[in-house]
């Protein structure tokens, strides 16, 4: 994983004051953005979360290992953080289904935030951009506009549902062929582009 992460949470062990201002500049922004989407879009909610996230996870910094990004490992005190806030305030503990979730689009976008000092990082940015928007291209046209409206415009399921004229179950439904659906188009573009650069030596998306 990224050395940059392993050297800045070495010198906060170390005391090093500054170190402290660059990883709360650079992950209480994602952090916030991450639990933003999980509180129902709650600003007040998401910013105690991160806050708390951050403090957490200052206090466990002897038990990062480098074994993931510096913000994966982030990731896991704030759904914790999320699962208690919730609870606290009586809103439905749930599971929120969200497109990064997806196993391979996840396991995508942690290689991308490993590669901050590989130059060509924001080249391997665009390419999983053009993969996801290539997947959904090629989606039938349901499926891509509920997953549009329900990832990218974070429409409700209910709103989704009196917009298509369904039963939000109906909906819900629905929803969970799109992702199945984009899940397997976009594993099947993510291996032929892999296949791609491993016999031609460059980086080639399908389209």
């Amino acid at each position: 994983m990224s050395s940059a992460d392993r050297e800045l949470a070495r010198r906060m062990l170390a005391g090093d004051e500054p170190a402290f201002h660059e990883f709360f500049d650079g992950h209480f922004g994602r952090l916030y953005r991450f639990a933003l989407s999980r509180v129902q879009q709650n600003e007040d909610a998401a910013e105690e979360v991160a806050q708390a996230t951050i403090c957490k996870a200052i206090t466990k910094l002897a038990t990062y290992r480098g074994e993931a990004a510096l913000f994966t490992w982030l990731c896991t005190f704030c759904r914790h953080e999320i699962w208690a806030y919730r609870k606290r305030n009586r809103m439905a503990v749930q599971q929120v289904d969200l497109l990064e979730e997806i196993p391979e689009v996840r396991a995508a976008l942690e290689s991308l935030a490993a590669e901050t000092s590989n130059p060509e990082a924001a080249l391997d940015r665009n390419m999983l951009r053009r993969l996801v928007q290539v997947t959904l291209d090629h989606l039938p046209a349901r499926y891509a506009t509920v997953l549009e409206w329900k990832y990218l415009e974070e429409v409700p399921v209910v709103v989704i549902a009196e917009r298509l004229e369904l039963s939000p179950k109906a909906a819900e439904s629905l929803l969970t062929r799109s992702r199945e659906a984009f899940r397997d188009g976009f594993r099947t573009l993510t291996g032929a582009s892999v296949s791609l650069i491993s016999r031609r030596g460059c980086r080639e998306i399908p389209t």
